[in-house]
């Protein structure tokens, strides 16, 4: 029986496609981009756009599509991350190293186990403090936060419920967002 060689970051950087991550040391393409999750990503990034205002609430880098290099065989590609600049002052070069304050995936169909298992298991390894999962479909936001034990689940909204009404959502409870205005 022939052993399986793990890919690396190094052989994910030589790869010309660009919609590919390195997830358990294997390259995989990434889901072809459908409209709903195209929009929850721009909307949420034009939503939080006032904490990485450098003159506003500030005090964060949240950009979309990120590839981050946690370990040697994984570099998934996050669709909004985010970094406090105390902890990250100046944006890097390349592929970035260092784990995010916060991260963001938007449930892609057929990829649901990626998203809502895979990921989250390598942000706990990790030490990331808030990840939040959007499913556009049913235009539903859970927030998670970490504990010793794992990530617990710190708010579940749907824009249903929650129509026009302003809530405030960790890790950027310092604002009311616009719930409605990320899901629908």
């Amino acid at each position: 029986m022939e052993a399986v060689k793990l890919k690396t970051v190094d052989d994910l950087l030589m790869r010309l496609d660009e919609r590919v991550e390195l997830i358990g040391g294997e390259i995989i393409r990434r889901p072809m981009t459908r409209f709903a999750h195209a929009r929850a990503q721009s909307k949420t990034d034009r939503t939080l756009g006032p904490f990485a205002d450098e003159s506003g609430a500030g005090g964060w880098w949240i950009v979309t599509d990120v590839s981050v290099a946690y370990e040697t065989h994984e570099c998934p590609s996050h669709d909004l991350a985010g970094w406090r600049r105390e902890r990250l002052p100046d944006p890097p070069n390349g592929v970035i190293d260092r784990a995010p304050d916060w991260v963001c995936k938007i449930v892609s169909p057929g990829h649901e186990k990626k998203d809502t298992v895979t990921i989250p298991l390598l942000l706990q390894r990790h030490r990331v403090p808030w990840f939040w999962l959007i499913w556009p479909e049913e235009r539903a936001l859970i927030a998670h936060g970490l504990e010793d034990d794992g990530y617990r689940v710190v708010a579940t909204l749907k824009a249903t419920e929650h129509r026009r009404k302003p809530v405030r959502i960790p890790p950027f409870e310092a604002m009311e967002l616009d719930l409605a205005a990320i899901l629908e």
